[in-house]
């Protein structure tokens, strides 16, 4: 820069010389004494040289000040590009979405955060606030214009607010949002430089954090927290306490918190060998549940089933132990008055047996003497009219009580031997056993039965039981017949995967089961107003084949008919 002064100044004083020369020239034609000329030529070039290092000096001074005005250029440059990468560094190094705006021409930009975090393309984002704000969720967008313009206004540097930002798929995140001002020298805004923070994850647990704290505190059930360690075999110190534990104990937090104190206030009732558990529990850090009675800090006594869990850290250390307590104490007088209730059940079920089995043996006697005198009675000869017909009611009825006897004997002796022996019976032979019992009435009414059991031949049960099943059902179906069309009786068997299912259809008067259906295998349960009917049939059924493992259903309508289906295992 020097050297190009000296240049300037050099060339200025010869482009002068020569000029002066030229000049000195032309007024030699006009003046002939060569002493003025040669006076005026020194002259002229004593002028040049002063001028030329004049101009020499001031050229050096503002060089000077140029060089001084290009080391500040060069410095700023300098600083500026070190800020801006710097900036590059943390936008890139950062997670952040960084934002700038400058307010006053209204104009935003953002780094690739906006598309790395929030999923928008470059040429979707757009370059004014009015984008940003529209991307901020309706119920946050007022208050956080508010705040943001209110703190622009007041003219302070920094700024921060949580929202919700939307994503270029249409949802939300949580967003923190901190921004610094800058101000021009009047100290008004110009520009703001902010980083958006996506806070999702922790404003989830958060909300999670809330929602376990408001489960605990509104917990009905007693919740402590303890520090992992204890010493001397004492339950470790207690961090918190719930606000249940306080009702179901009547400690306060300031009364436990920070002690080491048994959880559970030992009495004379308390089961001692309960809270050895729970210390060798806390000693080899498992998990531990016990029952016992506590006390209260009034010394009332109560039930409480005590859990103590153990939580550990990332490491696999246990940090602490959560304690959850009930009051149990209606549970456990429901669960004595159960126990008695049942013993009692239990007494009144062996004295009915009894009761049962001394009625039918007390009754057998005289009642066997009664048919033995009906049936010697029938040889004698009775001509009058209306003892004849005394006899034949007696009679009748006698008989209807003998079987009530003899099939409440059956279901005593059920109820008193649920298990029994199952052989191979033939459902053939069982028919033909049933048929031969019941010939009078079939010879009577003539029913059209359809049998068809060939893919079960063989049944896996109790042969005597299945004869009874079948023969109550098969009397009944004569018994509850329509007197409108004829009596059709159907009997299949199929083999459906291991079971062996039998299905009993009639055509029959049926049953109303929207009436009764609950009543249907019922003990004494009549569904129809037929005089020798006992209510005792349908009961026995249904108790036969649930001990043989079955089960019975049954599909009825009146006046059309009734279906059972039995299944059995096979």
């Amino acid at each position: 820069m020097k050297s190009k002064t000296i240049q300037i100044t050099l060339i200025y004083i010869i482009i002068s010389l020569f000029m002066a020369i030229i000049c000195h020239k032309l007024l030699t034609t006009f003046i002939s004494s060569k002493e003025y000329f040669y006076l005026f030529f020194f002259k002229d070039i004593l002028f040049i040289l002063i001028t030329g290092l004049i101009f020499k000096y001031i050229l050096s001074k503002n060089e000077s000040k140029n060089i001084a005005v290009f080391e500040k250029l060069k410095q700023t440059n300098e600083e500026i590009k070190e800020s801006n990468e710097k900036y590059d560094i943390v936008a890139k190094a950062t997670s952040d979405t960084i934002w700038d705006w400058k307010i006053q021409e209204d104009s935003i930009g953002w780094n690739k955060g906006i598309e790395s975090v929030f999923g928008y393309k470059q040429n979707e984002v757009g370059k004014t606030s009015k984008w940003w704000f529209d991307k901020i969720h309706p119920e946050d967008s007022i208050r956080m214009s508010i705040k943001l313009y209110s703190f622009i206004e007041q003219k302070t540097e920094k700024w921060q607010d949580q929202y919700r930002f939307q994503c270029a798929d249409g949802t939300y995140k949580y967003v923190l949002d901190r921004g610094f001002l800058l101000k021009d020298e009047n100290g008004r805004a110009i520009r703001m430089i902010g980083a958006i923070q996506d806070i999702t994850k922790q404003k989830e647990e958060e909300q999670r954090l809330k929602l376990l704290e408001t489960v605990i505190t509104q917990s009905k059930d007693s919740i402590l927290i303890t520090e992992a360690n204890s010493a001397n075999g004492r339950i470790p110190k207690i961090v918190y306490i719930n606000p249940a534990f306080s009702q179901m104990s009547g400690y306060q937090p300031n009364e436990i918190i920070g002690k080491s104190t048994n959880i559970f206030n030992k009495g004379p009732n308390s089961d001692s060998e309960e809270l050895k558990k729970l210390l060798r529990a806390i000693k080899n850090e498992e998990e531990c549940l016990i029952e016992t009675i506590s006390y209260t800090k009034q010394k009332e006594e109560y039930w409480v089933r005590f859990s103590m869990i153990p939580i550990f850290n990332n490491e696999g250390i246990i940090s602490h132990w959560i304690s959850i307590q009930r009051d149990i104490t209606d549970e456990k007088k429901l669960e004595t008055e159960k126990e008695h209730l049942i013993r009692e059940l239990t007494q009144n079920n062996k004295d009915l047996k009894q009761f049962s089995y001394i009625t039918s043996h007390n009754l057998r006697a005289p009642l066997s003497n009664l048919i033995g005198l009906l049936n010697l009675i029938e040889d004698i000869p009775i001509e009058n009219p209306e003892l004849e017909e005394i006899l034949t009611g007696f009679n009748k009825s006698t008989h209807l009580l003998n079987e009530t006897i003899n099939d409440l004997v059956k279901v005593i002796i059920i109820k008193d031997n649920p298990s029994m022996q199952k052989e191979e019976v033939s459902l053939k032979e069982v028919f033909e056993n049933v048929f031969s019992q019941l010939s009078f009435q079939i010879e009577l009414h003539k029913p059209i039965i359809k049998l068809k059991f060939d893919k079960v031949p063989l049944l896996n049960t109790n042969k005597a039981y299945i004869e009874s099943i079948l023969l109550n059902l098969l009397t009944n179906s004569i018994k509850y017949k329509s007197e409108n069309r004829k009596l059709k009786i159907s009997i299949l068997a199929e083999q459906i995967d291991h079971k062996a299912v039998l299905t009993f259809k009639d055509n029959g008067i049926g049953i109303d089961l929207e009436r009764n259906r609950d009543k249907v295998f019922g003990l004494y349960q009549r569904f129809h107003n037929y005089p020798d009917s006992k209510g005792l049939g349908l009961y026995l059924v249904k108790s036969q084949v649930e001990t043989m493992g079955g089960t019975i259903s049954i599909e009825s309508e009146v006046n059309k008919g009734t279906t059972f289906t039995i299944t059995f295992k096979n």
